[in-house]
């Protein structure tokens, strides 16, 4: 069963929240960040992008942008646009972005849970993507980011939840400039506190990473290699919500080159699985194993035939078609995870970035993709299958900042 516990939430005084939220640092490139943080000193991108503080060739990687990070944390701490809460708690945690609801429950879930597959994985993750959070948690001894976590529908919490929300006024209360609404409120009675322990540990199985596979797996490899225990490495930033409230976008992919193939001879070579259809305008698949293909100023519908999937749940994956049958197939591209020439565009851009990509010249064509279900994740992830890398992408974000845990002080 899940073991979740209410945590000493490091967060930012109630004035300096909208400033201080940020979007998520592994959904921002270093100059995007830097645009992002242009004249908000405050920004939390000052601490998990930190590159953005120092000269523009500065591996980001280095010792220094940890450094930094650390040093940014603390100066907010000792400016007090940062303060530590006084006593262990649970957060509620709702987005709104157009027009569409979730709140979550902000906790710090169990490493033991992890390890034990009580919280599910659905995808593998990449070692230089883990020791980057690593060397950010290790230096400045805190989880800055957040675990998006997933849980089949549970009616007590729902109570709980709609009760707090619908009597109690929110400690932040916002809307971001991307006009997506973030609000978040204090669950500090002892009572309820331990109510909505029992409950998890009693009657939820388990939980599904949504998104932040790696944050999950930088968390516990940090918490194995500290050489002194500290009990609050144990534990992990995560925000449980319920299934039904979810929605998954698209994932979509560019490819930089045609190994060697022509324009023409590419299509050609689709025709043996995909019905080929030029369309008009701009592609977005209407249903699963479609995809839409943007080559050469020109969009298309791939429509698969019938013998290119298997009826598994991860053969039956649009992901998985358009792994076998094309990027393996014809671009020699087999570990979507560390192949150069593959990259991914979350659906939240539209296929207008995808045009953007391709008509820079960055890359030579793109691919859109149906959405799985959230039920498919479910599956995939109770059978300990794993999805190809990057099948799926959640909206709304959650913002780095709001709340963030420390392992050590």
């Amino acid at each position: 069963m899940a073991t979740i516990k209410p945590f000493k939430a490091l967060r930012p005084q109630a004035q300096f929240a909208r400033q201080v939220a940020s979007k998520p640092y592994d959904v921002l490139s270093s100059g995007e960040a830097k645009v992002e943080a242009r004249g908000n000193p405050i920004s939390f991108l000052h601490v998990t992008k930190s590159e953005i503080d120092l000269p523009a060739k500065t591996d980001i990687h280095s010792t220094e942008v940890y450094l930094k990070a650390k040093e940014n944390l603390d100066a907010f701490v000792k400016r007090e646009v940062l303060f530590s809460e006084n006593k262990e708690c649970f957060y509620i945690y709702r987005l709104i972005m157009n027009g569409r609801s979730q709140t979550g429950l902000v906790a710090v879930s169990s490493i033991d849970d992890y390890e034990n597959n009580i919280i599910k994985k659905h995808e593998l993750t990449r070692p230089d993507k883990e020791n980057d959070r690593i060397n950010h948690i290790k230096t400045t001894g805190a989880q800055t980011g957040n675990v998006f976590l997933a849980y089949r529908n549970n009616n007590k919490i729902d109570d709980i939840i709609e009760t707090l929300t619908t009597k109690k006024s929110p400690v932040y209360d916002f809307v971001a400039d991307d006009g997506i609404s973030h609000s978040l409120w204090i669950v500090n009675d002892d009572k309820l506190i331990s109510q909505i322990e029992d409950i998890f540990q009693k009657e939820i199985n388990c939980t599904y990473i949504a998104d932040g596979h790696h944050r999950a797996a930088s968390a516990a490899k940090v918490r194995s290699e500290l050489a002194e225990k500290k009990d609050a490495a144990d534990y992990f930033l995560t925000t449980l919500f319920p299934a039904s409230q979810l929605e998954i976008l698209d994932y979509n992919r560019v490819i930089k080159t045609l190994n060697d193939l022509s324009h023409a001879e590419f299509l050609n070579l689709l025709e043996q699985d995909f019905i080929v259809e030029k369309q008009s305008s701009a592609y977005k698949p209407e249903r699963a194993h479609c995809f839409g293909l943007y080559l050469k100023n020109e969009w298309y519908k791939l429509t698969s035939k019938e013998n290119t999937y298997s009826e598994d749940p991860i053969g039956i994956l649009d992901v998985t078609i358009l792994q076998n049958n094309v990027l393996s197939k014809y671009l020699n591209i087999h570990d979507q995870r560390t192949d150069k020439n593959i990259d991914f565009v979350g659906g939240i851009r539209g296929l207008e970035e995808l045009e953007k990509r391709v008509g820079s010249g960055e890359c030579v064509m793109a691919f859109s993709l149906h959405p799985v279900s959230i039920e498919q994740l479910f599956s995939i992830a109770d059978s300990g299958n794993i999805m190809p890398p990057k099948s799926t992408w959640f909206e709304p974000k959650l913002r780095d900042g709001l709340v963030t845990h420390l392992i050590y002080e």
